[in-house]
């Protein structure tokens, strides 16, 4: 059977979403962050070699990484719903915005969360670089949303899916004001009002009190 494994506050919360959204049987195991560290337990570390969430197992099968998860869990058990046929005109913007969740802005917010408690490196070239990159997703962001319901047209995509996590959650790890960015707003409050991502949110993580605005 589908097992999701999922880690309190972390990108596995996007596989639970999925299985809601594409109303699959699936079994969730939930594990809670170490209380000192932040950190996963030993316990979900072990699960796959690079031992970082998300991670699903399926018979004999072990997975890790968001995208590759989420294509795995739509081909084989969500009869490819939630893709963008490759014929469609958007194709392009769901592939694009799909792998930019994790490649660039992920990427980008990483580095700015590891300097953030570091004072003395205010200023570092590195960080300004990795900022600048930020402010430029967002900026690409806005204007996208300003013009589509969803990342990729006006359909509800895998690529919404992966997107949520950098531009909500993780702002619970990394301060980020989005009150200049109004068509980012108005597709938050709309995801929340999901009943998919409701009912996920109430398996996986329901004390999380996220920044939507």
């Amino acid at each position: 059977m589908l097992t999701v494994h999922h880690l309190g506050i972390s990108q596995s919360e996007r596989i639970v979403w999925l299985c809601e959204e594409l109303n699959i049987s699936y079994q969730l195991v939930k594990y809670e962050r170490d209380p000192i560290t932040g950190l996963a337990p030993e316990t979900y570390k072990a699960l796959h070699p690079y031992g970082t969430a998300p991670v699903i197992t399926d018979g004999d099968i072990t997975l890790g990484e968001s995208g590759a998860i989420i294509q795995y869990i739509i081909a084989r058990y969500g009869e490819n719903r939630l893709i963008v046929d490759s014929k469609s005109p958007h194709f392009p913007d769901y592939l694009y915005w799909f792998h930019f969740a994790n490649a660039s802005l992920m990427a980008s917010s990483m580095v700015e969360m590891a300097f953030s408690s570091i004072t003395e490196i205010e200023n570092n070239g590195i960080l300004k670089i990795f900022q600048e990159r930020s402010l430029r997703a967002f900026l690409m962001i806005e204007e996208r949303l300003s013009s589509n319901r969803y990342f990729a047209g006006n359909e509800f995509s895998a690529a919404d899916i992966m997107m949520f996590f950098p531009l909500a959650t993780m702002r619970c790890f990394i301060s980020r004001d989005i009150s200049k960015y109004p068509s980012l707003k108005k597709y938050l409050k709309s995801i929340s009002e999901r009943p998919a991502w409701q009912r996920a949110k109430e398996v996986a993580d329901p004390d999380l009190q996220l920044k939507l605005n």
